[in-house]
């Protein structure tokens, strides 16, 4: 799949998710194989840029792969001022966000609500487009609502503005993340536009990820909530998509391998006050299941990176 000059060397791209997707995961899952890791969404409102959020979401030093910086707003030339500074940064591909149905997104008419404003969107679109000399992605939902999924609509838009590969989420925003994706509108939309189309939405195994392809014809797939405590699976994915044979399971000594390197990353990222707490959600992402309960109770409680450190160590010491 090709993005503007930059040809992915599979069809597997990191979903961009608000407090998961920072450079520590963004590098651990394009170490196992994805193409692409889009960054955090990043507020186009100049007001924020200069909090200890947006700074970290508009760092670039240290990524290991292609650059994409998502961002998001309703007022297009705001936008278009966010897409030019984060390609004064190094942003190497630009991503819209109109996929994001959280409230506090919303209620200023950005991510998926811009979805009910279809001229809206071609204002952005184009404004975006004009003001970079890199390309330009954008990701939205199959719609506002059940009864008005106008995907296709926006993806048509989208083709005629310049926008080099769209991403689409098999839900509308009404279903936030509830019930099961849905991909024949996903399907329609890569039959009726020539730009490559990304499937995301409940991507969660390697069967799964073949069968999207498979059912939808899209150019690659976009994994998010299935990457989280394993950003193994992209290598699992592909070997299943290069074989029909899945991979084994990942070995405990890798498995603390990944984990303590991910803590470290994050005490690096956020200093180790907030690192720690970011922590917690991530080991709770790896440690999820119902026998691991304690282990994660108790890492939870913790408040330095020695100990967090020191209970992954005894945790997988035990199990050996």
């Amino acid at each position: 799949m090709q993005i503007g000059p930059y040809q992915l060397s599979n069809q597997l791209i990191v979903a961009p998710m608000a407090g998961v997707t920072d450079q520590a995961f963004r590098n651990l899952c394009l170490r196992y194989g994805a193409a692409l890791a889009v960054s955090e969404m990043l507020s186009s409102n100049p007001e924020v840029w200069d909090t200890d959020k947006s700074r970290q979401r508009m760092m670039h030093s240290g990524e290991e792969g292609i650059r994409s910086v998502q961002i998001a707003g309703a007022d297009p030339q705001l936008m278009a001022n966010a897409a030019q500074l984060n390609v004064e940064q190094g942003a190497q591909i630009i991503d819209i966000n109109m996929g994001c149905p959280a409230k506090k997104v919303n209620k200023k008419l950005a991510g998926s609500a811009l979805m009910q404003k279809p001229e809206l969107v071609r204002d952005i679109l184009q404004a975006v487009v004009a003001a970079v000399d890199v390309p330009v992605t954008l990701k939205i939902r199959t719609g506002w609502d059940p009864e008005n999924r106008n995907g296709l609509q926006i993806a048509q838009i989208a083709e005629d503005c310049g926008i080099q590969s769209l991403a689409v989420h098999g839900r509308t925003r009404q279903c936030m993340y509830k019930g099961f994706a849905e991909y024949d509108t996903i399907k329609a939309i890569k039959q009726n536009i020539s730009i490559p189309v990304v499937a995301n939405g409940d991507i969660d195994s390697p069967e799964k990820a073949k069968f999207v392809l498979d059912y939808t014809g899209a150019d690659a797939v976009m994994v998010g909530r299935g990457a989280q405590g394993r950003p193994w699976i992209f290598k699992e994915i592909q070997h299943y998509l290069e074989t029909g044979e899945k991979l084994s399971p990942i070995k405990m000594e890798e498995q603390r391998t990944v984990m303590l390197e991910h803590l470290e990353k994050l005490y690096g990222l956020y200093g180790e006050f907030k690192g720690v707490r970011f922590a917690r959600k991530h080991i709770g992402w790896y440690l999820n299941t119902e026998e691991q309960r304690s282990i994660r109770a108790e890492f939870n409680r913790l408040e330095s990176a020695a100990q967090q450190r020191s209970i992954i160590e005894r945790y997988f010491d035990e199990l050996v």
